[in-house]
């Protein structure tokens, strides 16, 4: 049976602004190492994957930037979504597209912005995955073990070991939690049962088609139609004039929330989402004082800053706590608490017509 992977690449990554601009969003960017974080994505998957089974699903205004940063990627391997719709749709037309090439076969869906530092185990955890997926009608997702109260991530709670498979434990999921607060979440950390969401899921085409079917019937009657079109006209054409019709929903909520057998796989690989600038504390080296600095800076009693700059020199004396970024046109400062808040300058500056700095 073949494998398959669908990347979804069609996020803004406005936490990360303002260097992940409308234009340029966190999956293109060099945010750790020499390479963006889709290219870093593929070269894992190509580890055991041929890129020819590896689909990219996106919007029309990152299309070409995924052409130059993946020139290797079919062209027909670019899935792209005229609207956004969230999750559940995004990967129901990916599985409709897949089947065509490869019907039956096993699919891993996973966001194109992770740094994953163990990618040996990853590759073990996914082959893994794929074998638990192929046993049934098996829904398998990946849970990050938590390393401290997180509350910025979905959490999910196991019921307990369920196998243990190529030296790694399966557990089935009892439910997918929301995410919770400070205090919620340290109680799941000291549970030992929650996992972190990564939102990296794998099932075989049919299973999930099934699932839709059964748990979501208007999306699936609106996937047949695009099927038929797709035998009488051009597959772009056929999703620009069906895809607006789409519910909009998260497969977390539409889908993995309602099965039955769903399975978690606990990993630890050095995962991070990158889901706001405090993530560089994490995945970058600290200078004495607690800093992450990056570029042209000069600290004088600073403590516990990300400091990043562009090419202008950034000083500063006696702050802690801030997250100061420069780029060609903006610079952000902001208290390291308020980090998962950078939506709300979004959200204002869109108000004030100010687009030309999204």
């Amino acid at each position: 049976m073949t494998t398959t992977c669908v990347i979804m690449a069609g996020g803004k990554g406005e936490r990360f602004w303002p260097k992940s601009r409308t234009n340029l969003p966190k999956q293109f960017l060099n945010i750790s190492g020499s390479k963006s974080m889709i290219q870093q994505c593929i070269d894992r998957l190509e580890l055991f994957i041929p890129i020819e089974q590896v689909f990219v699903i996106t919007n029309e205004l990152y299309a070409e930037l995924i052409r130059a940063q993946v020139p290797t990627l079919p062209s027909n391997n670019i899935i792209i979504e005229p609207v956004g719709r969230n999750t559940a749709p995004c990967v129901g037309l990916a599985s409709i597209i897949i089947e065509e090439q490869y019907p039956d076969s096993s699919m891993i869906v996973l966001p194109s912005d992770h740094i994953i530092k163990d990618e040996e185990e990853f590759i073990n955890i996914l082959q893994t995955a794929v074998e638990v997926s192929r046993q049934g009608k098996n829904l398998v997702t990946l849970g990050i073990t938590p390393t401290h109260p997180e509350t910025g991530y979905g959490y999910i709670e196991s019921a307990g070991l369920s196998a243990q498979m190529n030296n790694l434990t399966i557990n089935r999921v009892n439910k997918f939690v929301e995410k919770p607060n400070y205090e919620i979440a340290t109680a799941y950390v000291e549970a030992g049962n929650y996992f972190w969401n990564s939102g990296i899921f794998v099932w075989r085409t049919s299973v999930l088609r099934e699932y839709i079917q059964d748990l979501m019937p208007e999306m699936h009657d609106l996937l047949e139609t695009m099927k038929i079109g797709f035998t009488q006209s051009d597959r772009n054409a056929v999703i620009r004039s069906e895809f607006h019709k789409m519910p909009e929903q998260s497969i977390d909520y539409g889908i993995m929330e309602k099965a039955s057998d769903i399975y978690v796989i606990p990993c630890t690989l050095g995962w991070d989402d990158v889901g706001s600038w405090t993530a560089l504390e994490r995945i970058d080296d600290l200078d004495e004082n607690g800093n992450v600095i990056r570029g042209n800076t000069l600290n004088i009693d600073t403590k516990r800053c990300i400091i990043e700059s562009n090419g202008k020199l950034i000083a500063t004396l006696g702050v802690e706590d801030l997250i100061i970024v420069e780029t060609d046109d903006v610079t952000l400062i902001c208290k390291k608490e308020k980090a998962q808040e950078i939506k709300s300058l979004i959200k204002e500056l869109k108000l004030q017509k100010l687009e030309q700095y999204l």
